[in-house]
């Protein structure tokens, strides 16, 4: 039996082992990535360093490569992340600087709380896009579901959607209090549609907006009663153009915030099973006591 033991504990070993290394340019990404949507509009996509539509090319150290963030590219295959995340997704439509996804994934690992040893990335956000357009049969929910499921077709399970998405609703009466509505809709959708229905969804509450109707759209957010909505308020922020965006340093901010509601979760629901060479060892030890 002791035996037995022994081996099980090699094979474990050397299973951890050959899944928590990544190779950095290999074309075979880890199975064991833990992966992030990230959607919504232009502060997620990331506008930090953008002025008169040309980005900066600053990095904080915040959101430096590494070889264990890896994000989907637009031609859907994997490799190291860097700033600009969203380049190639919302390029086409707009400039592309910082947002708060290298910042969340390095906080995220940094904690030791992960789970994983890789982050997948999976940038989905496009800049200027309204709640309608992002319900279940539109070009852009039909896009973020087949990037969601192909990013765990090498492995890996979704962590949670990282959601920042309003300012463009707050233009029109009709767009703010439909808000609420379709946010659920798009939650339950998306849930049912990967097959995950307790899916976390960590949305960003408006730090601003283009109309009038921002406080409107702000009370819809926190007014979501769906379980595993998790709310981080992004008002108060420092906006770099004093009017819309983010700024690099508040991205960096924001990241930090959204890590820390994903680690608050985890802690609440500890619903991570142990090992199977864990729970095997455990039965036998519990045999031979």
């Amino acid at each position: 039996m002791l035996l037995l033991l022994l081996l099980l504990v090699a094979v474990a070993s050397s299973s951890l082992s050959q899944e928590g290394v990544v190779v950095a340019g290999t074309d075979v990404p880890p199975s064991n990535k833990l992966i992030f949507i990230l959607a919504g509009q232009s502060n997620m996509a990331g506008r930090g360093g953008v002025v008169a539509d040309r980005w900066d090319g600053v990095v904080p150290g915040d959101c430096a490569p590494s070889p264990a963030v890896l994000r989907l590219s637009p031609d859907l295959r994997w490799e190291e992340a860097h700033e600009p995340l969203h380049a190639g997704i919302d390029a086409d439509h707009h400039a592309v600087g910082v947002g708060p996804g290298m910042a969340f994934a390095n906080a995220l690992l940094r904690s030791g709380h992960a789970g994983s040893p890789v982050v997948g990335l999976v940038p989905c956000a496009v800049g200027g896009t309204r709640m309608a357009e992002w319900g279940k049969g539109t070009e852009l929910y039909a896009e973020m579901l087949r990037r969601a499921r192909v990013a765990v077709e090498t492995g890996g399970r979704i962590g949670a959607l990282l959601w920042y998405q309003g300012e463009s609703d707050t233009v029109r009466w009709s767009d703010a209090t439909e808000h609420g509505r379709r946010m659920g809709m798009l939650v339950r959708d998306l849930r049912a549609d990967l097959g995950i229905p307790h899916l976390l969804v960590i949305q960003v509450g408006l730090a601003s907006g283009l109309g009038h109707y921002t406080q409107v759209v702000r009370d819809a957010q926190k007014g979501i009663k769906l379980r595993n909505v998790r709310f981080v308020d992004a008002m108060g922020l420092p906006l770099q153009d004093g009017h819309l965006h983010l700024s690099t340093q508040a991205q960096v901010q924001l990241g930090h915030m959204l890590a820390q509601s994903y680690l608050n979760y985890g802690h609440a629901h500890s619903r991570t099973p142990k090992p199977w060479w864990l729970q095997i060892i455990l039965v036998f030890c519990f045999i031979s006591i």
